[in-house]
C-alpha cells in the first residue's frame, strides 16, 4: 500500500490532532498539521500526571508521547498559529490559511520569565505547557499594547537573548490535500456566570487551573496568597448536565480526573481534607470499583451540587448546599474550591463547518465519524473530542479508526 504521494491537511493540534498526524505518518502520508494556537497539544498537555504509587491511566502521559513523536516524524509539517481561512473544491481540496510569524522566536527564547515581569497587561504574554517542545511563551496580539499604536515594547526591550520581534507579520499560504482530518477538539465551559465567584474570588479555580497548580507547586496552593489548601472542595458538573445552558451531556471525564486529583493531593498533603460534591459518580477505567471504593475512604463524598459559594472576612469560601437527607440548607468552609467545568463544542466548530459545507450536530459538536444521519464530504473525515466529549484513551480510539478508514479512502482514491 503506496500513500507516499498522498497528502493530508490535519486541523487541530491537540491529543486528537497528534494522534491523527502520527498514524498517518506512519503509513507513509504526507501530513500538514495546523494549530490556531502557537501551542501545540491542546488541553491534554496541560494536565498533570496523577500516578501515586502506580500509574491510574489519567492519560497525560499519552499526549506528551504523541507530541514528541509526531514533532519528530519527517512526515509531519507543522503550522502553529495558522488559521484556515477558506477550503474550496472536491478532492484534492484546496486550502487557504494565513499563518501568524512568532513573536518570540523559540530557538533564542531560554524561558527566563522577565517577559512576564515586565509586560503591564495581564494574560497578553502566555506560557507554553509542552515539555521540551515548541515555544516557551507566546505573546497575544489582540491583548498586546505595541500594536494599539506600538504604545508599548517593554517585554521586547527587557528580553536579554533578543526573542522578541513585535514587527513580524502575518503569512498568507495556499496547499492542496487529498483529505482533510477535522480534530478541533473542544473548549472547556467558562463558569463566570455561575454563582460560584470565578473569576472574583481568586481561590476559586477550574479544574484546569488546578492541574496547572499541581504541574508547578506539587502540592494544591492558594492563588490568593501562596499558601497550602488543607481544606479542599471539588465541584463537578459545571457547566454539564445543565439543561438551563442547553448542555444536557455529561462530560464524561470529570469525575475521574477530579477523584484521581484529589488522591494524588492527598498523596503530598496528608493532611488535606477533601470534599467531593456530586449528582452521580461516572464510571471509568478496567479498576474503577476498587479505586471508587479506596477513595470514598478517604474523601467526604456530598451528593449535592452548591447553589452559592461566598469569601468570608477570613478569606475563607463558604459553600452553600442543600442537603438531601436532612432537607436543609448546609454550609462548609474551604481554603480553595475546584470547578470540574464541563466540555463544550469548539469556538471553531461552526465557522469550520460552515467552511466544509458540512453541518454541526444540534448540540455544536461535529458529527462523528460515520455518522449516517449526517455524512461528511466526501474526503473529509472528524475524530476525538471535536465530535464530543470523550477521554484521551476514548479520543485516542475514535481517531486510530478514523485514520484506518482514511487510508482506505486514500487507497482507493
Amino acid at each position: 500500500m503506496n500513500l507516499d504521494h498522498t497528502h493530508v491537511a490535519v486541523i487541530g493540534a491537540g491529543v486528537a490532532g497528534l494522534t491523527a498526524a502520527d498514524a498517518l505518518a506512519g503509513w507513509g502520508v504526507r501530513v500538514s498539521l495546523f494549530e490556531k494556537t502557537p501551542f501545540l497539544g491542546g488541553h491534554a498537555i496541560q494536565l498533570n500526571c496523577k500516578a501515586t504509587e502506580t500509574c491510574v491511566k489519567c492519560g497525560a502521559c499519552v499526549a506528551e508521547d504523541k507530541l514528541r513523536r509526531t514533532t519528530r516524524h519527517p512526515n509531519v509539517e507543522i503550522h502553529a498559529g495558522t488559521q484556515i481561512e477558506a477550503i474550496s473544491g472536491r478532492p484534492p481540496y484546496q486550502i487557504a490559511y494565513r499563518t501568524h510569524s512568532p513573536l518570540v522566536n523559540a530557538d533564542q527564547c531560554d524561558g527566563c520569565g522577565i517577559c512576564f515581569q515586565k509586560c503591564p497587561v495581564p494574560g497578553a504574554i502566555m506560557q507554553g505547557r509542552a515539555p521540551r517542545v515548541g515555544p516557551y511563551v507566546a505573546i497575544r496580539r489582540d491583548l498586546c499594547r505595541y500594536f494599539d499604536n506600538a504604545a508599548c515594547s517593554l517585554c521586547r526591550d527587557a528580553c536579554p537573548q533578543g526573542a522578541i520581534s513585535l514587527s513580524a507579520r502575518a503569512q498568507a499560504g495556499t496547499m492542496q490535500a487529498d483529505a482533510i482530518f477535522l480534530a478541533t477538539g473542544f473548549s472547556p465551559y467558562n463558569p463566570s456566570d455561575k454563582p460560584y465567584g470565578y473569576g472574583q474570588f481568586p481561590n476559586v479555580i477550574t479544574s484546569l487551573d488546578a492541574e496547572r497548580l499541581m504541574r508547578e507547586h506539587a502540592v494544591m496552593k492558594r492563588p490568593s496568597d501562596g499558601g497550602t489548601a488543607g481544606r479542599i472542595a471539588f465541584v463537578q458538573c459545571v457547566g454539564s448536565r445543565d439543561a438551563q445552558l442547553g448542555h444536557p451531556w455529561c462530560s464524561k471525564i470529570c469525575c475521574g480526573s477530579s477523584l484521581r486529583m484529589a488522591r494524588l493531593i492527598q498523596s503530598r498533603q496528608k493532611d488535606a481534607q477533601i470534599t467531593f460534591f456530586y449528582i452521580d459518580v461516572q464510571t471509568f477505567g478496567n479498576d474503577f470499583q476498587s479505586f471508587y471504593r479506596s477513595a470514598r475512604e478517604d474523601i467526604k463524598m456530598i451528593r449535592a451540587i452548591p447553589g452559592d459559594i461566598l469569601r468570608t472576612g477570613t478569606d475563607e469560601l463558604e459553600v452553600v448546599y442543600f442537603d438531601p437527607e436532612s432537607s436543609a440548607s448546609r454550609e462548609l468552609v474551604f481554603d480553595i474550591v475546584v470547578l470540574s467545568v464541563g466540555l463544550i463544542p469548539a469556538g471553531d466548530n461552526g465557522r469550520m463547518a460552515r467552511i466544509l459545507d458540512w453541518t454541526a450536530d444540534e448540540s455544536g459538536f461535529m458529527p462523528p465519524h460515520g455518522s449516517s444521519r449526517q455524512p461528511a464530504p466526501a474526503g473529509i473525515f472528524s475524530g476525538g473530542a471535536a465530535t464530543g466529549p470523550m477521554s484521551i484513551a476514548e479520543s485516542v480510539s475514535s481517531v486510530e479508526k478514523a485514520v484506518f478508514d482514511m487510508v482506505r479512502y486514500l487507497t482507493a482514491s
